[in-house]
């Protein structure tokens, strides 16, 4: 299922899935999880972005409807952009994860300027709205995406996200060219493809993946009720709920769905529904994801704009090289998004 996608902009060829061969100790895809988000990543991500001499500023953007999502916009000094990277994390990650960070770098380096966008209650940023964050909020997504390049005069834009990030950034490029985006290419890595059997394989899956999330997420939803308790006045045992059962009180009681199976259709990108994507997009799976359940991708019905790659192993968004932590996916994302637009 890998394709062969062929060189990069600077002659240098074009990593695939099938290069993706780490030693017999990573190939554990629930090690390679862990790894992914490990700490080791996060302080390598910290160092690599700080190497670029990038400077990072804080914009607060316009979600549409009252709704203000954080960013945090990066470029070096003195070099001419070939493009703005708009970068969008995983589910209960933040604009500070490793990934997202190692992956800022790696493009800064080749000419980007990079942007990347915290989802509504994520990060540092419950206080900046009152609603809770649902994964059917694209809207306010694309006006943000929108209000960055307005402000930053973005000419070209190119979009990579990261599981539930990558199911955004999919959606996004079927709202492009309503939106008025200039959107030339998107990288996806184990994107979100359908709620539903995501949530079915996870209750199958080693307990740590339901134990992270909803640790997590509950830390996220206790954050939410003290900054506004004359709103959510839930209390502890709301919180106790299983994985789905608190997404079903979400869906029902934030999210304006009669029932889960609604709300999971409300973001779902299986079957044919990314038919009329017109971005060219380059999409990496892990056939080993312990998370997203590989028989999405099978199942899978592509636009001819789109190209999957499928590695043996790599865990869930992980693709950890090395014990040092570096990232397999961070290298191929950059990659494809450099190939895509010429550098001046």
């Amino acid at each position: 299922m890998a394709v062969d996608a062929g060189r990069t902009g600077a002659g240098v060829p074009m990593p695939t899935a099938a290069d993706y061969l780490p030693p017999l100790l990573l190939r554990n895809p629930h090690l390679q999880s862990v790894l992914g988000s490990s700490h080791l990543r996060r302080l390598r991500g910290r160092r690599a972005l700080a190497a670029t001499g990038a400077h990072t500023r804080e914009l607060i953007l316009d979600g549409g409807n009252g709704a203000r999502l954080q960013g945090w916009h990066s470029r070096v000094p003195g070099a001419r952009a070939r493009g703005m990277a708009l970068l969008l994390h995983g589910w209960e990650g933040s604009a500070e994860s490793g990934y997202m960070r190692l992956a800022a770098a790696r493009l800064l380096r080749c000419g980007f300027e990079v942007f990347r966008l915290n989802f509504r209650d994520h990060g540092q940023t419950h206080h900046l709205n009152e609603e809770l964050f649902h994964s059917n909020r694209l809207d306010e997504v694309v006006h943000a995406a929108a209000d960055m390049v307005r402000r930053l005069r973005v000419r070209d834009l190119v979009v990579a996200g990261y599981s539930l990030g990558g199911n955004f950034a999919l959606r996004l490029g079927l709202r492009a060219r309503v939106a008025g985006l200039p959107l030339r290419h998107i990288a996806a890595v184990c994107p979100l493809v359908d709620p539903a059997t995501t949530m079915a394989h996870m209750e199958r899956a080693p307990a740590i993946y339901d134990w992270y999330f909803r640790r997590k997420w509950r830390s996220s939803l206790r954050r939410k009720r003290e900054l506004f308790p004359e709103r959510y006045r839930w209390d502890d045992s709301v919180l106790a709920q299983d994985m789905r059962g608190l997404m079903a009180w979400l869906a029902q009681r934030h999210a304006g769905f009669d029932s889960l199976d609604a709300y999971f259709d409300s973001y779902s990108i299986a079957g044919d529904r990314l038919a009329g994507l017109q971005v060219p997009a380059d999409i990496l799976m892990a056939q080993d994801d312990p998370v997203i359940p590989f028989e999405d991708f099978r199942r899978w019905r592509l636009p001819p704009t789109a190209r999957l790659e499928v590695a043996r192993w790599g865990g869930h968004c992980a693709f950890v090289e090395n014990l040092a932590g570096d990232g397999f996916a961070e290298r191929w994302l950059a990659a494809r998004l450099c190939a895509a637009l010429p550098a001046d």
